[in-house]
């Protein structure tokens, strides 16, 4: 795997780095008091080829690979965890559940609106009592002819008011039958589909969560991905490429973190010199860029892997867990050398402190990327 950056690769970074600054960075503390999801800024972000990182041109998507789909996610994660969480769901999620197992109409049909941004996209596994535990979800779809009532709720549903179409995973089978369940493309209009409450968050305010309900919701045969029972496959396959997006999400916030304390460090003086000449600021800048370039290794060979189709559970979970785990770290280790400062709003280190603790948690937990790993390797993969 090479880790050099080519010409095409600088100005990708380039381009995002510039619409982050352009466009999100004087608005980023506004939209995080008031917990606003920037709907606009989303369409601005379609038409810029933000959130068609992956999709061929022939569906109006950039048609790039995921090397290039990290470093957008970094550079827009730098500036804002929110919406580089609200990009990386848009991308990997509902989209990339369509590009993956779509067919031809369908793609047709939902991948344009989405690579450009003309709509927004949202995907619901998660149920109330159901986290981790998918097997045993609630949100069943019973057939009805050549249509199925869906009847559930889902929640921790990125875009799940403002989303214009869901992928819902549903159960279609008997409980804890990983065949026993099935995905569905969902329009916002559908009868029976509507938002319940958006989650009031300790961090990534500014991308919205909330439920989604299903009240007698009619779908017709032809809005599920691929066949009965693929549902719950299906999923696992597009977390796969999910826990490099969260991995992405969390590389970006550790450097975002890093680059912030690096700064500070050499402006701030204490006993008459910076505060990075200081034995113990240093060393902490040391542990926190060796954290963080050991993490994007991980992240660029998952994206390596993915992008030559090979086989990528062990790696993408490695990744999702280390890069999420070291972004909590360095983003503690910003505000110490922040010190009183860096437990103000009026910094940047505060707010990378709040929203990397989602990375821990968001897309499967540290623990359960523990697991998925141990298993790999008692199989020898």
């Amino acid at each position: 795997m090479s880790t050099h950056l080519s010409h095409d690769m600088n100005l990708i970074r380039q381009s995002a780095r510039d619409f982050a600054e352009t466009y999100i960075r004087p608005h980023v503390m506004e939209w995080d008091e008031a917990q606003h999801f920037p709907i606009d800024l989303m369409h601005n972000l379609g038409e810029h080829g933000f959130l068609g990182v992956l999709v061929p041109a022939e569906y109006d998507g950039s048609g790039l690979g995921y090397q290039e789909y990290i470093t957008i996610i970094e550079e827009i994660t730098k500036v804002c965890s929110s919406i580089g969480l609200s990009v990386a769901a848009h991308n990997s999620l509902c989209t990339g559940h369509i590009l993956q197992f779509g067919n031809e109409a369908q793609k047709k049909k939902y991948l344009p609106k989405l690579a450009t941004g003309k709509w927004i996209g949202a995907w619901g596994l998660t149920e109330p009592n159901t986290g981790s535990d998918a097997g045993r979800m609630q949100c069943v779809a019973e057939k009805d002819g050549d249509h199925y009532i869906l009847n559930g709720t889902k929640c921790w549903i990125t875009h799940g008011i403002s989303g214009n179409v869901a992928v819902v995973i549903a159960r279609t089978g008997e409980l804890l039958d990983s065949q026993g369940m099935s995905a569905f493309i969902i329009e916002r209009d559908t009868p029976g589909f509507k938002a319940g409450k958006k989650e009031n968050k300790l961090g990534m305010r500014a991308s919205e969560t909330a439920e989604l309900i299903f009240e007698n919701c009619r779908i017709h045969k032809d809005q599920m991905l691929g066949q009965e029972g693929e549902g719950f496959v299906q999923s696992m396959k597009v977390l796969d490429g999910g826990r490099i997006s969260i991995a992405a999400l969390s590389l970006g916030i550790a450097k975002g973190s890093y680059e912030a304390s690096l700064k500070y460090a050499q402006e701030r003086h204490q006993f008459g010199k910076p505060i990075s000449s200081f034995q113990g600021i240093s060393f902490k800048l040391a542990d926190m860029v060796t954290k963080t370039e050991a993490a994007e290794l991980l992240v660029r060979k998952a994206a390596d892997l993915k992008n030559h189709q090979q086989p990528v559970t062990k790696i993408s979970a490695m990744a999702k867990y280390y890069a999420s785990e070291i972004a909590v770290q360095v983003a503690t280790d910003a505000i110490q050398i922040y010190g009183g400062y860096g437990y103000t709003k009026d910094f940047p280190v505060e707010k990378f402190f709040r929203d990397s603790k989602l990375c821990t948690i968001g897309e499967g937990t540290s623990e359960i990327q523990k697991l998925v790993i141990s298993r790999e390797v008692l199989k020898g993969n």
